[in-house]
């Protein structure tokens, strides 16, 4: 007698899903995107708002040198920022 060879199983086959299904699809297209529309926004705020320049600085600097020429030198908080930070741990005479 010959020996009957094996009848052929169809192969299992895995449903197709439809990839709005799968949830790995929604962080590789949503993070980058979310990143993409709040750079969006924040550089619309940033043109649409942008902050006054700030004449405040040369003002003090000014007052710090007409307080200096009365007093001779200024000290405490008219003292512009670099020198009292240069100075800081310089003893006083």
């Amino acid at each position: 007698m010959a020996a009957l060879a094996p009848v052929p199983q169809p192969a299992l086959e895995q449903p197709v899903i439809a990839w709005w299904r799968i949830p790995i699809v929604w962080l590789v297209v949503g993070l980058p995107l979310s990143a993409v529309v709040a750079a969006t926004a924040s550089g619309i705020i940033a043109v649409r708002h942008a902050d006054p320049v700030v004449d405040e600085y040369k003002a003090s600097l000014r007052h710090a040198a007409e307080e200096s020429l009365v007093n001779g030198s200024a000290h405490g908080e008219l003292e512009p920022a670099e020198t009292a930070r240069n100075h800081a741990a310089t003893p006083k005479h």
